[in-house]
């Protein structure tokens, strides 16, 4: 019992410290130098926004998408609005200068990004969320990457919008951390996985994926690491969002994320196999620990320190002391911040085991099949949509 308890423990401080700690002494060790501007001519980027039910935002995007600085000759906007019944198709074919592609079936974001790819011709193809607004050095920046022959995708940087909720603290605090191992790996090897807020992708490098794709994003990017080519972080090209309205709001997306890490481990079980012992290791502790491994170990850890504080006392029963502060911390976190009363230091414990918790519902909707294709929208905070 005493192995079984410090095994569970050793593994999740290694996935939420150890491995920060790891990644940070390899980057340092395997710094690789900056890429330059690119010179001459800058490569043609279509910009593809999948929106659906978006008419909310979907002017702010636009006006956001064509305030990027970037020669308007190499660059087009196309819209993707395959289901929606609400204004957002009519309204982005209002404005000038942007494409618009509908069908009326929805069937997923992946398979309306799949049905449009043919139909694109620029070399760089970048992929945004409609409610995700960049910055206006945002192209420029991540195409330099793609002087390097090796590089198939650059994935940006997500910032969370500051509020003053527990929502957003905590979900921003994750991010920030997120963002730095992010750019460890990047120095490292690659980055494992994109976010699909702001990624870019060479157009000869995509293949398409299965319609039924829960995360989309991360088996797109992770499919061209296993194909030995890199995918590296910009993290001065960023899209930033706002929070989720609600924890449930919040929830809810987190537990479709795990849902489709565990339907992406099983389609992507070649990187399981250590036959590039670093992108073995960096995906093993970024994601399956985070995603698999640690949900499940969380409840052992707390059952066997019952156990042993039971029969051994000492140090145990200490430990279950700390144990219990922590998710008697993480209840307060919750129960105050339903009620409106904002406690800052509550948030870091609260949003800790709100991610596990997610973490073990996503498992179980993968496993059941109760995880549908499509995303059901997570409602964000009000943007201005004027253009």
């Amino acid at each position: 019992m005493e192995g079984i308890f410090w095994l569970a423990v050793m593994l999740v401080m290694y996935a939420y410290l150890g491995y920060g700690a790891l990644a940070a002494l390899l980057a340092w060790g395997l710094r690789r130098p900056e890429p330059a501007e690119a010179e001459g001519e800058l490569p043609r980027v279509s910009l593809v926004v999948a929106a659906y039910n978006e008419e909310e935002v979907i002017l702010a995007k636009i006006a956001n998408s064509f305030q990027l600085d970037y020669p308007c000759d190499r660059f087009e906007l196309v819209i993707v609005t395959d289901g929606s019944t609400d204004r957002t198709p009519d309204l982005a074919l209002g404005v000038a200068g942007t494409r618009v592609m509908h069908a009326g079936e929805r069937r997923g974001k992946i398979h309306a990004l799949n049905r449009v790819f043919p139909t694109l011709d620029a070399e760089i193809v970048v992929f945004s969320d409609a409610n995700a607004m960049l910055n206006p050095e945002a192209l420029r920046l991540l195409v330099r990457h793609f002087q390097d022959p090796m590089v198939a995708a650059v994935a940006g940087e997500k910032r969370i919008k500051p509020g003053s909720d527990d929502v957003s603290k905590g979900e921003g605090f994750y991010w920030r951390y997120e963002s730095a191992l992010k750019r460890w790996d990047s120095r490292i090897s690659s980055v494992m996985g994109a976010a699909g807020e702001l990624v870019a992708l060479r157009r000869s490098a995509y293949v398409p994926i299965e319609n039924d794709t829960l995360l989309d994003d991360f088996v797109m990017s992770m499919r061209l690491v296993a194909r030995g080519l890199r995918v590296v972080y910009e993290p001065e090209a960023y899209a930033t969002e706002e929070a989720s309205v609600t924890v449930a709001e919040e929830f809810k997306r987190k537990a479709r994320i795990v849902a489709g890490g565990w339907q992406a481990i099983i389609r992507l079980w070649p990187l399981l196999i250590p036959r590039r012992p670093l992108i073995w290791l960096q995906y093993l502790s970024h994601r399956v620990l985070r995603w698999v491994l640690v949900p499940a170990l969380l409840p052992v850890i707390l059952l066997s320190n019952l156990l042993l504080a039971w029969q051994l006392g000492g140090l145990y029963a200490w430990l279950l002391q700390l144990q219990l502060i922590l998710y008697l911390a993480a209840l307060a976190g919750w129960w105050l911040q339903a009620r409106g009363i904002r406690h800052s230091w509550l948030y870091v414990p609260f949003y800790f085991v709100f991610l596990n918790v997610a973490a073990l519902v996503g498992a179980y909707r993968f496993w059941t099949g109760a995880q549908r294709v499509t995303w059901e929208k997570v409602r964000r905070a009000p943007r201005t949509t004027s253009l």
